[in-house]
């Protein structure tokens, strides 16, 4: 899979345009419910950006419900039709 272009003249900054990918990946199926998302090494390999790049938008997914975070496991896609709007 190619990776997808970041456009570092955009006004939105780079880490949303990260979780907005992740967040395309989740809703066509890419990424299951209840699985983990790729490491911040492999995140950062795809994106060509620095590893605090990565950590700002898994933090935002973290923030917006999209995925949860299990120490010493990984960070997981998040089920979010079981009604938490």
């Amino acid at each position: 899979m190619a990776a997808p272009e970041i456009d570092h003249e955009s006004p939105t900054p780079v880490y949303r345009q990260i979780a907005a990918v992740i967040i395309a990946d989740i809703e066509s199926g890419t990424l299951p419910v209840n699985r983990r998302i790729p490491s911040e090494a492999s995140l950062v390999q795809r994106f060509g950006v620095a590893r605090e790049t990565v950590r700002n938008a898994v933090r935002f997914l973290r923030e917006e419900g999209h995925v949860c975070t299990v120490p010493q496991r990984g960070t997981y896609v998040r089920d979010r039709s079981k009604g938490e709007d």
